[in-house]
């Protein structure tokens, strides 16, 4: 089987389930997003050595696949015909309340805030925010999308959380690697 199929060649697209839209549709750029995230993740990744964080980093990596699915996935084509789920996993409060677990964790060994951070750091941190980024991004996409499609709110919640997520751990990767952290701090300029 080869990887090119020539189907997109005139920038259509199909979705999981078979319905084909513009590769500039929101729910396109949705998942594109996600995948661009998780490419992200990867490249933080591969500046760490701390196996905790990298457990977590690709638990979360594999989260990213169930979230993309189901954005790539039209609400009216996640059932089949026969009422079983089209998708074997979907995203639930218990990822969600993962993230909140380790970030709790993360945090617990953090200097409290007091300044907004500039992004940067070493190579794994300066990643991590820009990570966080396009978490964000994938976010915002997800929410435009829900506009004019329905989208469960567990995915709306899971990247809202792992934004919050992926900046905690790049102040602890920060701190563990003795790398000092920038601030914005409007009274210093």
């Amino acid at each position: 089987m080869k990887i090119y199929t020539k189907t997109g060649d005139k920038g259509q697209t199909a979705l999981y389930g078979g319905t084909r839209v513009s590769k500039a549709s929101a729910r396109v750029d949705s998942y594109g997003n996600i995948d661009e995230l998780n490419s992200f993740i990867g490249i933080a990744k591969s500046h760490m050595d701390d196996e905790e964080v990298l457990k977590q980093l690709k638990k979360i990596q594999f989260d990213l696949f169930t979230v993309g699915s189901e954005a790539a996935t039209p609400v009216d084509k996640l059932m089949l015909a026969n009422g079983k789920s089209r998708l074997p996993l979907i995203i639930s409060d218990t990822e969600i309340e993962e993230l909140e677990n380790w970030m709790d964790a993360f945090d617990e060994k953090l200097e409290p805030l007091q300044y907004f951070i500039l992004p940067g750091g070493g190579k794994a941190a300066t990643f991590l925010h820009a990570a966080r980024t396009i978490c964000r991004r994938a976010e915002r996409s997800l929410v435009f999308l829900n506009e004019s499609e329905e989208v469960r709110p567990e995915l709306i919640k899971y990247l809202n959380r792992l934004s919050d997520y992926l900046f905690v751990l790049a102040r602890y990767i920060s701190k563990i690697n003795n790398e000092p952290e920038e601030y914005w701090n409007p009274n210093e300029r």
